[in-house]
């Protein structure tokens, strides 16, 4: 049994644990995630890796009597989960209006240069991937863990409790899902 799912099962009310003794254990991996998942957000992203691990951590243990974890995979697929919900409000509070979202940046030397775009295709990617858990809420949950989660499939599957082989097909039937809502309906958005 790893430190990870022993301080778990610790933690449980029963026990009377807390899960603040899983932090120092998880803080590697979950900042590796996010770093991970941040390296692929566009140019002007201003939330660091060490802040969206402390917040997701925050949101997983804030209701330290409530949250409960049945082992690592569960934990882990709670943490994706809280990194997705934070990225995508953070996308969208910078394309805000009332955070200046349509205002353009210009340096004092006269070169005219725009503010760089927020990730816009991540809200599309949320409102698709809000759509596919109502119809298939294990592909949703797949796309969770290996997008926002950085998982391998074999690690998703086994989160999941499902053969890596199905989690493939599972996965390449997501990928395609989410890339007919995300890009064929921008594409068809502008003709």
């Amino acid at each position: 049994m790893s430190d990870v799912t022993f301080v778990i099962e610790q933690s449980r009310p029963s026990d009377g644990g807390t899960p603040t003794e899983l932090l120092p254990l998880v803080y590697d991996e979950l900042r590796r995630l996010a770093s991970q998942r941040l390296s692929h957000e566009g140019a002007g992203q201003t939330l660091q890796p060490t802040a969206l691990v402390h917040e997701a951590y925050l949101r997983l243990v804030g209701d330290a009597g409530e949250t409960r974890w049945e082992n690592r995979g569960h934990f882990f697929a709670a943490a994706a989960e809280a990194m997705r919900r934070i990225l995508v409000e953070n996308a969208r509070r910078k394309i805000s209006l009332k955070r200046g979202g349509e205002l353009v940046r210009r340096k004092f030397d006269d070169a005219e240069l725009l503010a760089p775009e927020p990730r816009e295709d991540l809200i599309a990617l949320d409102e698709a991937l809000t759509q596919l858990a109502a119809t298939d809420g294990p592909a949703a949950e797949l796309v969770k863990l290996r997008y926002f989660g950085g998982l391998s499939i074999p690690e998703a599957a086994a989160a999941l409790d499902i053969s890596p082989r199905t989690a493939d097909r599972l996965w390449a039937y997501a990928r395609a899902w989410l890339h007919q809502r995300v890009v064929g309906g921008a594409n068809s958005a502008n003709l």
